[in-house]
């Protein structure tokens, strides 16, 4: 079992299947984006368990949107989130590849999104560009990228900025934004010189 905001307990798989962020990282992350949760749309990328996702409709997110490659996990975060919600909540579970699946979603701009694969799993950059392609982050919104002390290191990736990075023991987020935009070039691009 797995404690999230209120106390309330979650299903979570046994073994190391799914592999949860740790208490602390999930305290410290909604510390972070305290003040921002309420009324955001949330997309959680490699759910796991749902403890994320979870701790986002506890928080007061009007919609939730997960994507998991393993059927056990995806269920298990279904039961969870449907454990949590609110009636003026929704929330979706997308069981498939994280890199296909993030284009049924194309244009539907999310508020947070976190990002939390197996580390060794090489999904890195290729969900991060998926992301920008797509136009998965709101003007406004922030993308958490969840990678331990060894392996991934955070690089920069067309269309993002990384803004921060937090170290809690041997885990690391790293905070992207959209990268500002260019006026020149978007001027030049709206005259029709590029």
């Amino acid at each position: 079992m797995l404690r999230i905001y209120g106390n309330r307990a979650l299903k979570t798989l046994p073994g190391l299947e799914t592999r949860p962020t740790p208490a602390r990282v999930r305290e410290a992350l909604f510390n972070i984006w305290q003040g921002r949760i309420q009324g955001c749309r949330w997309l959680d990328l490699c759910t796991g368990s749902g403890a994320m996702g979870a701790e986002a409709l506890c928080r007061g997110a009007v919609a939730v949107v997960g994507i998991e490659a393993s059927a056990k996990a995806s269920a298990i975060s279904r039961d969870n989130w449907q454990k949590v919600a609110k009636p003026d909540q929704t929330f979706r579970l997308v069981q498939g590849d994280v890199v296909q699946q993030l284009s049924q979603l194309r244009g539907q701009p999310f508020d947070f999104i976190y990002f939390d694969p197996p580390y060794s799993s090489g999904l890195y950059n290729p969900v991060l560009e998926r992301v920008v392609q797509c136009q998965l982050l709101a003007p406004t919104g922030e993308l958490a990228v969840e990678h331990s002390s060894t392996g991934w290191t955070p690089v920069p990736i067309a269309g993002l900025e990384l803004i921060r990075q937090k170290h809690y023991g041997t885990t690391h987020l790293a905070f992207y934004t959209l990268a500002a935009r260019n006026p020149t070039a978007d001027a030049e691009l709206d005259n029709g010189k590029r």
